[in-house]
C-alpha cells in the first residue's frame, strides 16, 4: 500500500505543471481574480461557436478522440455550478473501478505504462516511443487492455524486451509493485497478459457452448464457473418477490480456498472502498447545494448506498431519483449497465453529470407526454402492454462530465432505472445527450456517399438524418425501454434470457423507435415534418445493420457486442421476412453491394412483427426462442460481404469509433471559498489521461 501511495505521489509531482488547478487568490488580488475570471469566461464563450471549436483532438488506429461543448455553463447560477463541480469530482473518483472491473491487472499495467510516460529519459521522438504511446492510448480509450467494442486484446507493436528497456530508461519512476516485489518481478507478472495473445484473450466471451465466465477476462468472477455462478444467484432468486433487488449487481463473486463461494461487495469498507469513500465525500458536498428537497433526498440516498452496499438502498435511491423531476442538474452514478458481464448481472461503474437543456427538451418531452398512446398502440398482444404507464420523464441534457464505463466512449441516450418493478410502479427517466450528439454530427465521416444507393438517398439522409436519429433515439429510450410488462410469475430478463438479455432488450427498444418513426402520430404531435424523416431513418438503420457496422469487426470474427448483435438481428430478420415482396433489395453495382428499401410501409409492418415477437419472448420468459433469435440472426457474418465492407472503408480514412475528452470543471477560489466555477477544454488526450492518473486514482493496483 505504501508503494502504491508513493507511486501516486510521483505521478502527482509530474502532473502538477500540466494540471488545470483551482485559481487561488487573496483579498489583495480580488481585482486580478475578477479579471482572470472574465478572461477565462470570454475564452469559454468564444469556444462555444461551432465554426471555431476544435472538435477532434487525437486519432489513432480505429479511434478518434473528440471534444464536446458545454453551452450556457457560464450563465448558470453559482450554486448550480458548485453542484456540477461536486458531482463531477464524485464521478471521477470511481474512474479506476472500471479499469479493474474490465480486467484484474488493468490498473497495474496502466500505472506501469504511465510511470514510464512521466519519467522516461530516452528519445521520445523515436519509433519505439511512438509505438509505446499508441498502445497506452488504446488502453486509456478502452479502460483496459481489451478493445472496448470487439473485446479482443490489443497487440502491442513492441515486445517485452522493448518494455524493459523503457522501464530501465525511467530511473526516477516509482512503479506499482506489490510489497516485497521488485520491478523485474512486476514486469514478469504483467508481460504475459500484455504480450501473449493466448492469455486472457477476450474481455467478454459470449460464444455458444463454452463457459462464458471462465473464458472471459472481466474481473467480476474469481475461481467460479458459469454453472456455479448461475446456481449461486438462482438460489437467491424469489419469483414471488414483487420488488426484487438487482441481485449480484454490485459485487465480485469469489470462490475461497475452502471451496465456499461469497460476494465481495463494492462499497465503503469493502471492495473498491477507497474510491467509493471519495465519491461519497463529494456527494455529501453536493447535498449542501442541492436544488430542492427531492434532489437532496436522492443524493443522500446515493451516498448511503455507496457506504452500505445494500441493494435495497440502491432501489430507494432510484425511486427518489425518478421522483426528482424538477431539478435542472442531474447525475447518474454507480454500478449501472450489465453489458460487460457475460451473465448480464454485474453492473459496470459509470457516471454522467449533466444540466437540462430546457429548449431542446421540448421534442423528447412531447414524446414522453404521449407515452400511454404509444403503449396502447404497440403491435403486440394486449397481455404484454402496460395499462397505466407511470412517470415517463424525457429531457435533453447537456453533459458536463462523464466517467467510468461512459468515458471516453459514451451513449447518446439513456433510460433508467433498469429495475422492472421500479419502472412499473414509479416510472423512469429518459435523456438525450444533446451536446454529445452535436459533437458526433460535427465530426461525421464520408461513409454515407460510399454505401448509399443513389443521390436521392444521400440528400434525404443529409436533410433528415439528424432529426430521424434524434427521434429514433428518444423513442428507443423514452418509449422503448419503458414499455411492456412481464407476465405474472416470469423472472427478470437476466434470469430468463441470461447472456442474451441485453441484446434482446436493445433490439426491442430499437424496434419501438423504428416502428413509431413511421407512424403519422409523430407528425400529428408536431415532432416530425415529413414521411421522409422515417425513410431517412430506415435507410440509415438497414445500411448500418447489414453493412457499415461490420467495419468495427475484424475479418473472420463473429459479432459479440450486444448493440451490434441487436442491429444485425433487426436488419437481417427484416431482410429475410421481406424477400417475398422484395421489401429490401440487395443490389450490386460496380462490384459493390447495396441494400435498398423498396417499400417503407411494408418494412414498418415487419418491424412491428418482430417487436411483437421479442416482447412475447421477454414477457413469457421464452429463453429458447430468445437464444434462437440471437444465434440465428445476430452472431454470424457473411464473410465475403464483410471483406468488401472493410475494403471500401479502407479508402475513406474514417475512424469507426469515437470517444471524448471531458472538459475540466475548475473552481475559482477566494479566501478558501468557491466564487465561481469555469469550464476549460483540454486540447490533448494524453494530458487529460495523465491528469486523471495524478489526481483521481484511489484504488490499490490489484483487486
Amino acid at each position: 500500500m505504501f508503494k502504491y501511495l508513493s507511486f501516486i505521489i510521483a505521478l502527482f509531482l509530474f502532473g502538477c505543471s500540466q494540471q488545470e488547478t483551482p485559481v487561488e487568490v487573496t483579498e489583495k488580488k480580488t481585482a486580478q481574480a475578477e479579471m482572470n475570471k472574465e478572461i477565462v469566461n470570454k475564452e469559454v464563450i468564444a469556444k462555444q461557436t461551432e465554426q471555431d471549436f476544435q472538435w477532434e483532438v487525437d486519432r489513432f488506429e480505429d479511434l478518434k478522440v473528440l471534444r464536446y461543448q458545454v453551452p450556457g455553463f457560464e450563465s448558470l447560477p453559482l450554486e448550480q455550478k458548485k453542484l456540477l463541480y461536486f458531482l463531477s469530482q464524485a464521478a471521477l473518483a470511481g474512474r479506476d473501478i472500471t479499469y479493474d472491473q474490465n480486467y484484474r491487472l488493468n490498473l497495474t499495467i496502466r500505472r506501469t505504462l504511465e510511470a514510464v510516460v512521466a519519467n522516461y529519459e530516452g528519445d521520445r521522438s523515436s519509433e519505439l516511443y511512438g509505438k509505446f504511446m499508441l498502445y497506452l492510448k488504446q488502453v486509456w480509450f478502452a479502460s483496459g487492455i481489451h478493445h472496448h467494442y470487439s473485446s479482443d486484446k490489443f497487440t502491442p507493436e513492441f515486445n517485452a524486451a522493448d518494455l524493459r528497456q523503457m522501464v530501465n530508461n525511467s530511473p526516477k519512476a516509482i512503479f506499482p509493485t506489490r510489497v516485497d516485489e521488485t520491478v523485474e518481478q512486476l514486469l514478469a507478472r504483467i508481460e504475459g497478459p500484455i504480450f501473449d495473445p493466448s492469455i486472457d484473450a477476450k474481455k467478454i466471451t459470449k460464444t455458444k457452448g463454452v463457459d462464458v465466465v471462465t473464458n472471459s477476462a472481466v474481473n467480476f468472477y474469481r475461481g467460479v464457473t458459469e454453472k456455479e455462478a448461475r446456481d449461486f444467484y438462482a438460489a437467491k432468486s424469489d419469483p414471488s418477490d414483487k420488488t426484487p433487488v438487482s441481485t449480484g449487481l454490485n459485487s465480485q463473486l469469489v470462490k475461497n480456498q475452502d471451496g465456499t463461494i461469497e460476494e465481495r461487495v463494492w462499497k465503503v469498507g469493502g471492495m473498491y472502498g477507497e474510491a467509493m469513500e471519495e465519491a461519497a465525500r463529494w456527494l455529501d458536498k453536493a447535498v449542501t447545494v442541492a436544488e430542492n428537497a427531492e434532489q437532496k433526498k436522492a443524493l443522500e440516498l446515493l451516498a448511503k448506498y455507496f457506504r452500505s452496499g445494500d441493494l435495497k438502498d440502491f432501489d430507494d435511491y432510484n425511486v427518489a431519483w425518478v421522483k426528482d423531476i424538477d431539478s435542472d442538474v442531474d447525475v447518474i452514478n454507480g454500478y449501472i449497465e450489465v453489458y460487460q458481464d457475460p451473465l448480464a448481472l454485474k453492473g459496470s461503474y459509470e457516471s454522467v453529470v449533466s444540466v437540462r437543456n430546457r429548449e431542446a427538451s421540448k421534442l423528447i418531452d412531447t414524446i414522453a407526454q404521449n407515452a400511454q398512446w404509444f403503449e396502447d398502440n404497440m403491435p403486440m398482444d394486449d397481455r404484454f402492454k402496460k395499462k397505466n404507464v407511470k412517470g415517463i420523464i424525457g429531457k435533453s441534457i447537456i453533459v458536463v462530465m462523464e466517467s467510468g464505463d461512459a468515458s471516453p466512449t459514451t451513449p447518446i441516450g439513456i433510460n433508467l432505472p433498469n429495475s422492472h418493478w421500479i419502472r412499473a410502479e414509479h416510472g423512469s427517466k429518459s435523456v438525450s445527450l444533446g451536446n454529445i450528439v452535436n459533437a458526433y454530427n460535427q465530426a461525421k465521416g464520408a461513409s454515407l456517399e460510399e454505401f448509399a444507393w443513389d443521390e436521392a438517398e444521400v440528400k434525404r439522409v443529409k436533410k433528415y438524418g439528424v432529426l430521424s436519429g434524434e427521434l429514433k433515439t428518444d423513442m428507443h429510450e423514452v418509449i422503448g425501454h419503458a414499455s411492456g410488462q412481464l407476465l405474472p410469475g416470469v423472472g427478470t430478463p437476466q434470469e430468463t434470457m441470461g447472456q442474451h438479455s441485453s441484446t434482446l432488450e436493445e433490439a426491442r427498444a430499437d424496434l419501438v423507435g423504428l416502428y413509431y418513426l413511421g407512424d403519422p402520430k409523430l407528425q400529428e404531435i408536431g415532432v416530425s415534418p415529413s414521411d421522409e424523416v422515417a425513410m431517412a431513418g430506415y435507410d440509415t438503420y438497414i445500411r448500418n445493420g447489414m453493412m457499415t457496422q461490420l467495419n468495427r469487426i475484424k475479418l473472420g470474427n463473429d459479432i459479440e457486442q450486444a448493440h451490434m448483435r441487436n442491429r444485425q438481428i433487426v436488419s437481417s430478420w427484416a431482410y429475410e421476412k421481406g424477400l417475398k415482396d422484395n421489401v429490401i433489395e440487395k443490389r450490386v453495382r460496380d462490384n459493390k453491394t447495396y441494400f435498398v428499401i423498396n417499400d417503407y410501409n411494408k418494412l414498418r409492418v415487419i418491424f412491428g412483427q418482430l417487436l411483437g415477437e421479442i416482447q412475447r419472448i421477454k414477457s413469457e420468459g421464452d429463453s429458447p426462442a430468445g437464444e434462437a433469435l440471437v444465434e440465428n440472426y445476430g452472431v454470424k457474418i457473411d464473410q465475403e460481404l464483410h471483406k468488401e465492407v472493410l475494403q471500401r472503408y479502407a479508402s475513406l480514412n474514417v475512424a469507426p469509433y469515437s470517444g471524448f475528452v471531458n472538459p475540466n470543471i475548475v473552481p475559482v477560489m477566494e479566501n478558501g471559498e468557491i466564487i465561481d466555477v469555469v469550464v476549460q477544454h483540454p486540447k490533448d488526450f494524453v494530458e487529460q489521461m495523465m491528469n486523471y492518473a495524478n489526481n483521481h486514482s484511489f484504488l490499490p493496483n490489484d483487486n
